[in-house]
């Protein structure tokens, strides 16, 4: 498993919170999403053979957050 931290802007909520970890543990391959509201950040646990960074910022931002490099 590798794990990598993402920005996530956009957030404004718990509710926010809950959509992004939603998406992001609904990828194949991704054990474990922790997103933090004050952080504007998400630490995701992933298969690296199963999934990408890319495919994680892509998630986000399909929900309607921005993902920066």
């Amino acid at each position: 498993m590798t794990e990598v931290t993402i920005k996530v802007e956009g957030m404004s909520c718990g509710g926010c919170v809950r959509n992004v970890t939603g998406v992001l543990k609904a990828l194949a391959g991704v054990d474990a999403a922790d997103v933090s509201l004050e952080e504007a950040s998400a630490t995701v646990r992933f298969d690296p053979a199963r999934v990408d960074v890319a495919a994680l910022r892509q998630a986000v931002e399909n929900a309607g957050f921005d993902s920066p490099a």
